[in-house]
């Protein structure tokens, strides 16, 4: 098969139907426009959301919340997650997505200090809670921010 033998699936395309060309094309005069009024004109119509002049839906509800763009958005584990890894293994985001604890990197990875850690561990992670430092050291480890 050659590019030129493609051919679209049979009625998946429909012809361009060229509108405003006389009276024999059967679109001929107002072009499927209608007999004047506002989308009749030219650049006429409203935009999206425009109803008839009454107040808009998007302007009767409240504004609400605040998002920031430049906030991180970390992968996020618990302590008592990393108990799955051996002792002495080293834990860092590729290491957590082979074992299927988090599903993506995103903009990196915040270790929170839920639950308890026994495995005597290397933790490289960006970000650390206070009570994950302290538990993942009084295990044995020891924590690296990357």
């Amino acid at each position: 098969m050659k590019l030129h033998e493609l051919s679209p699936a049979e009625g998946s395309a429909k012809s361009a139907w060229r509108k405003g060309r006389g009276p024999a094309s059967g679109n001929g005069k107002t072009a499927g426009k209608g007999h004047k009024g506002q989308n009749a004109r030219s650049g006429g119509g409203v935009r999206p959301g425009f109803e008839g002049g009454q107040i808009p839906l998007y302007r009767k509800l409240p504004k609400r919340g605040f998002t920031n763009r430049f906030a991180k958005n970390y992968a996020i584990v618990n302590v008592s997650d990393l108990n799955v890894f051996e002792d002495g293994a080293v834990i860092d985001v590729e290491a957590l997505l082979a074992a299927k604890i988090i599903r993506k990197p995103l903009d990196g990875l915040k270790v929170l200090g839920n639950g308890e850690i026994t495995k005597k561990v290397t933790v490289k992670a960006a970000v650390f809670s206070a009570t994950a430092k302290e538990k993942i050291e009084a295990a044995g480890g020891t924590t690296e921010v990357a």
